[in-house]
């Protein structure tokens, strides 16, 4: 697959991900996650879809990671992007890069 094939797959998925009135998640199947606090000092910043696809274009290269249950990544995810479900993250930190952009979804 082409960087350019890779790219327009990303931006397709990524773009069906972020449709509210047709996406299948459901957060109440998280809920040992909806109220937790984030470590002090760790600030979330939220990109729209189209920031990050700016950022893919300029040549960067952000780790995308897949939060969802395992058993919904093998139903379909974004293409290179990795699996690590919320319940196995605190397991699985070490796996999460420092020195480049990180993409939950």
């Amino acid at each position: 697959m082409t960087t350019k094939n890779l790219l327009a797959s990303t931006i397709l998925l990524l773009s069906a991900a972020f449709q509210p009135a047709v996406s299948l998640a459901d957060p109440s199947r998280y809920p040992q996650y909806a109220q937790q606090k984030l470590p002090q000092g760790v600030e979330p910043e939220f990109i729209h879809l189209n920031e990050l696809v700016e950022e893919i274009r300029a040549g960067e290269k952000p780790l995308i990671v897949d939060v969802r249950s395992a058993g919904e990544y093998q139903e379909g995810h974004i293409t290179g992007s990795v699996s690590i479900p919320l319940g196995d993250m605190a397991k699985r930190l070490a796996e999460i890069p420092k020195d480049r952009s990180v993409v939950f979804y």
